[in-house]
This record gives C-alpha cells, structure tokens and sequence, in this order.
C-alpha cells in the first residue's frame, strides 16, 4: 500500500515512515525538503500519484494566531483537493487531544478549522488525537515562563512517546476509515507542573516551576481534565521514566 506522509521528515512523520516501511508499505516522505509544499501545492500531484493514504502529520512552522490559521487552512485545503484528484481513499490527520476545548487558544482555533475542513469534505477520514509529546516538555515550560519561573496549572495530563504517536497514527492509517475520532495517550498520567518539574530536573535546566491554576497552556485556561483523552483511548506503552533513559 502506498502511503504519503505529509510533514514526513519531521518528528512524527520520520517515525511514522520507518514504521510503515517496516510493515511492507510503500511510504513516501512529503515535506518542502522533498519538494512538496501542501501552502503552494508544487509536487502534491505527482507525490500522491497512485496513493491510497494520506496522512497529515505537518504543523505550522510560526504558532502565531493569524499565521497558524493560515497555515492550517491552506494546506489542508490544497491536500484535500490534490487527494480528491488523485483518487486517495483514506484521509488521515494528526491533531491533539482536548482541541475542542482549547479554543482560546489561537493555535488550537486553528486544528478546529482543520478538523472541520476534513470532516465537512465528503471524504474517508480518520482523525487521529494525540496527547502531548514527552519531546515537547521544555516547549511547555519556555511558554510558561516568566523570568526564571515557569508558571503552569496543576491539572492532569497523560502525554506520550513520539514513537507510541507514530504506532497509533500507522495503525489508524493502513484500518479503514473511521469516519471519526480515535484517540491515544501515554499509560500514566502526570499533574502538568510535575511532569515540566521531572523534564527540567532531567535536564539540568535550574527554572523553578510554580504551580498556578491560572496559568495559561498556549493561551488557554485548562479544567482538571482538558488535556486527558477518554476512556476508549488506545494507550502507548512507553513511560515517561523509560523515555528519559533512552535520550
């Protein structure tokens, strides 16, 4: 089966490529570093050329508000159309557990227009929410900080390896199409404040972590359980602890 990964050179899209070529599946590499660029559609036609998946793991390369909207909107647009032309039957995003309730958030405002520009195309789709990547901890913690202190709020989080992202996302995109939502998530779940506490330590990194319920996550107030997935959600099997140990 071929399979296109948009965005197939970066973190997920990288793994999720070895992953599909260790199971036997033609996987095809797309990003603006092999020539395809979904803002401007140059190489969509002849990338997805006899494809039977799409799968869309890119991201923004600037969070800001009007920026990230435009990404989004863009290129899930052009990778719509393309895929439509090329007779792709199975659409696959990538997108983040609790978007639907972080629309403060500029950047998740933009994965809601996304996920309506999929699910509103008459196409096969999956739609894939991931929980927070151990990768991204010090992300966290730089958009939490204020001098030498990183204010977070203390509510639950579950986040997952990036190679549990790219199982979960290659599993969802040689199945059928699910018409819907799957959802995946690491096995433990952490209180946001101590996980950034744990990944800071590890690092040396000597910013003091202040637990702050009115601290924001990329512009958005949390709930106790905005950032947990339900409880249908496949988990991954690698721990945070594990995760450490094998940088």
């Amino acid at each position: 089966m071929k399979v296109v990964v948009i965005g197939g050179t970066g973190l997920i899209g990288s793994k999720l490529v070895g992953k599909l070529g260790e199971h036997g599946h033609e996987a095809v590499a797309a990003a603006p570093n092999t020539g395809v660029n979904t803002l401007t559609g140059e190489g969509l036609a002849e990338a997805l050329e006899g494809a039977a998946v799409v799968v869309d793991v890119s991201n923004s390369p600037s969070f800001a508000d009007d920026a990230v909207m435009e990404f989004f909107r863009t290129s899930t647009s052009n990778l719509l159309e393309h895929s439509a032309k090329a007779g792709v039957g199975h659409y696959v995003a990538l997108s983040v557990v609790g978007t639907d309730r972080l629309a403060e958030s500029g950047y998740f405002r933009a994965k809601i227009a996304q996920e309506k520009l999929i699910r509103e195309s008459g196409r096969a789709y999956s739609i894939v929410h991931a929980t927070q990547f151990f990768e991204f901890v010090k992300g966290i913690a730089d958009s939490g900080t204020v001098g030498n202190e990183v204010h977070l709020a203390p509510v639950l989080i579950q986040p997952m390896a990036s190679d549990d992202v790219a199982a979960g996302v290659g599993r969802v995109a040689v199945g059928e199409p699910l018409n819907g939502i799957r959802e995946i998530g690491g096995p433990e779940q952490f209180r946001l404040d101590e996980l950034v506490r744990k990944g800071l330590a590890a690092k040396g990194d000597r910013r003091v972590v202040v637990a702050d319920e009115q601290a924001r996550y990329f512009g958005a107030l949390l709930g106790e359980r905005t950032l947990l997935p339900g409880p249908d959600a496949r988990l991954g099997e690698i721990t945070f602890d594990n995760w450490r140990a094998q940088q």
